[in-house]
């Protein structure tokens, strides 16, 4: 006998042996699978979320156009490299950190774009816009390559128009900072992966050579603030790509300076005595004791 055994005289006799009571852990995981499957998905981050189209009239040939440019407090900086090489989640900026006219090859650094002498504008046509082939002005974003160009052209652009030390130096960094992107960012499954790493990774170290070669060169002959860095952070940044290309005297001179300062915060000093220790590292040697020669005065 069962529950439902006597509904069989009325036709129902297959209802007979259902169970009263579900399983509640049955119950229980079918809730959860329910509102498992119930959770829409999260909406994927892409670049383009980070990016706006800006109007920009260029110098040199006067005609319209728009620019990619990354939208105001979107990207967020969660740290730098030793080089003050700014990081950001979900976005690069420094692929959209360069303005260039897709119409005649005029191309500057956002925080200098503007207007030119007679003769700049001359020398921008007659070295860059004449030979200068047209891109396509309508991108939703700019792959690593084409920033690399972009930067490229700015660097082109400021050789011609015999802009200051600061600003060619300043083109290399941002350069050199976007290749460091570049390698890093590359699919290490892809085949041709070492070939590519080794060759961005030379050309990483070719403009940060010269950005050092540009800075130190600026920090003598040009007024603070260079390249919107105040001297402290020059000289930082001029310590910190000496040591790594090895200019250890160069350096050393440099970061006593800074320790020595009154001025220095806490995160620069911190910052600057690694540099100091890589620099006694380097110079040691077996069995003989470290002379440190980068004592403030």
């Amino acid at each position: 006998m069962g529950l439902l055994s006597g509904l069989g005289k009325l036709g129902l006799g297959g209802l007979d042996g259902m169970k009263l009571y579900e399983d509640p852990d049955l119950e229980a995981e079918a809730g959860i699978n329910n509102a498992e499957e119930a959770v829409p998905e999260e909406p994927q981050i892409k670049e383009e979320d980070f990016l706006l189209k800006r109007s920009c009239k260029c110098p040199a040939c006067d005609r319209d156009f728009k620019t990619l440019a990354v939208k105001a407090n979107k990207a967020k900086l969660v740290g730098t490299d030793r080089d003050l090489r700014p990081l950001y989640d979900f976005i690069e900026p420094l692929k959209y950190d360069v303005t260039m006219c897709p119409y005649c090859g005029c191309a500057a650094l956002s925080r200098n774009w503007g207007s030119l002498t007679d003769n700049q504008r001359k020398n921008v046509k007659k070295e860059i816009a004449q030979n200068f082939r047209p891109v396509d002005p309508d991108k939703e974003v700019y792959t690593y390559d084409e920033a690399i160009n972009r930067y490229q052209m700015t660097l082109a652009n400021a050789i011609v128009k015999q802009a200051k030390n600061s600003e060619k130096a300043y083109i290399c960094l941002k350069a050199g900072w976007l290749l460091r992107s570049k390698w890093m960012s590359l699919d290490q499954s892809d085949p041709n992966y070492h070939v590519e790493v080794a060759e961005t990774m030379s050309l990483e170290r070719e403009f940060l050579e010269n950005a050092l070669e540009g800075l130190v060169s600026a920090r003598a002959t040009e007024n603070p603030p260079i390249c919107g860095m105040d001297d402290m952070t020059v000289d930082y940044l001029i310590a910190a790509l000496s040591v790594r290309f090895e200019k250890y005297d160069q350096a050393a001179k440099i970061i006593a300076r800074l320790l020595s300062s009154k001025a220095i915060n806490s995160r620069m000093k911190e910052k600057t005595l690694d540099l100091k220790d890589e620099i006694l590292k380097a110079r040691s040697k077996p069995g003989q004791p470290v002379e440190d020669t980068i004592t403030p005065q």
